[in-house]
């Protein structure tokens, strides 16, 4: 049983932001029903190749985008603009704790899904709506997509190299981070919400309606850059890989290579410094800590490098680890899930699928003495559960087959 086994969560999100959370919620045992539209589903199950592969290798129409996301719920499809379809979805919102959604603001009021009228049928409803930029301002009415937030947010403006350096401009993140982030905080929301709703004492017991935007969390995800342009007043610039506020603490050339230091005080510097045959750098003025690293970086890193680059990337992680100088490779995807260290935590996990063979997935970070994670089944094929679901709603197989035929299923 997981910690949040006595959970109902109604998922009606899709991409990412949404999924993401609601699959950590079903990760951690909360039942999510996950409603997708009849014929199509999550957009998601579309962004490939790559294919999930059947069992006999064949590809099945589900990307491997989906996958990411999408673990442990069961697939209801049901079309909310039809009458009956909306009447399924409010008797599933009646029972559940928490509904997620992530419509355009004002969306899901035609189908009367919205907070309003979900918490007149279940005032104890803990009601997630996840926009692009609010519930309410200028911007509100205007969809939000994580490559668009990540460049008004600032987070671009930060990543990629400086100006002035080849390949020089600013640079996403390698993946949709500004969602990601998203469901995490939607997440966290959730649980508060809910300990609130049913902590000892509480008189009323009511849920409430929480209103996250892709560009807050952006911006409340850029941490000290952030700090440092309200303290400063002068914007950060993009500096590549390194650090705007700790010096060395980059990549840097090897004789194979390249190899991340990421030196964070000063008696790891005085240590590295020793090892590479310099230890007067320690001791020079210039770099004897790290304020003076910082002012002086231009003048340091290119001797750095010059020490880098005699030795492979292996020799130097080998002597700068048993002198306990944080380093490390710089691995492409595959490496990392050869790593002896990633086998050994089990961050691959293989789930019979529903069209036959295994659904790779990358496993829960959260690892509790407990309420351990389980993974209960892979992500489902469209509408794999809308049957059992609907009976378990006290609908008959003639109604059933017959909201088939209506296409409200």
């Amino acid at each position: 049983m997981g910690a949040l086994a006595h959970l109902k969560v109604l998922d009606l999100s899709r991409v990412l932001a949404g999924p993401w959370a609601s699959q950590l919620l079903a990760d951690l045992g909360a039942e999510v029903i996950k409603i997708e539209r009849p014929g199509s589903g999550d957009d998601t199950r579309h962004w490939g190749p790559p294919w999930l592969p059947d069992g006999t290798g064949a590809p099945t129409s589900d990307a491997a985008y989906f996958l990411c996301a999408n673990r442990n719920k069961r697939s209801l499809t049901v079309d909310m603009t039809k009458p009956a379809g909306q009447a399924i979805l409010r008797e599933l919102a009646a029972d559940a704790d928490v509904v997620l959604e992530n419509f355009k603001v004002g969306g899901l009021l035609p189908y009367g899904l919205d907070y309003a009228s979900l918490a007149a049928l279940n005032p104890k409803l803990v009601y997630c709506s996840i926009t692009g930029f609010g519930q309410d301002g200028p911007y509100a009415p205007r969809a939000g997509y994580d490559f668009l937030i990540q460049g008004m947010g600032g987070l671009m403006s930060i990543t990629g190299r400086a100006d002035g350096e080849e390949g020089a401009g600013p640079q996403k993140v390698g993946v949709a981070l500004t969602d990601i982030l998203t469901g995490l905080y939607a997440c966290s929301a959730v649980l508060a919400a809910l300990a609130h709703r049913d902590r000892d004492g509480f008189r009323s017991g009511d849920g409430q309606h929480i209103d996250l935007a892709l560009l807050d969390v952006q911006i409340a995800c850029l941490a000290n850059q952030a700090a440092n342009y309200l303290v400063s007043g002068q914007s950060p610039q993009r500096l590549g890989n390194a650090h705007p506020n700790i010096v060395p603490y980059e990549d840097f050339p090897t004789a194979d290579g390249r190899m991340i230091l990421a030196i964070g005080n000063d008696g790891q510097f005085a240590r590295f410094a020793a090892l590479a045959g310099h230890a007067e750098w320690a001791c020079d003025a210039r770099y004897a800590d790290n304020a003076a690293r910082v002012q002086h970086r231009d003048s340091l890193l290119p001797l750095l490098r010059q020490v880098t680059a005699t030795k492979t990337t292996s020799e130097w992680i080998a002597l700068l680890e048993a002198a306990a100088v944080p380093c490390g490779p710089i691995n492409e995807i595959g490496a990392v899930f050869a790593d002896p260290q990633v086998r050994h935590r089990g961050l691959r996990v293989d789930l019979p699928h529903a069209a036959g063979g295994s659904a790779p997935t990358v496993a829960n970070p959260i690892r509790f003495s407990q309420t351990p994670v389980d993974y209960r089944f892979a992500p489902p094929t469209l509408g794999q559960d809308s049957e059992a679901i609907l009976r378990a709603l006290g609908r008959s197989g003639e109604e059933i087959a017959r909201l088939r035929r209506e296409g409200v299923v």
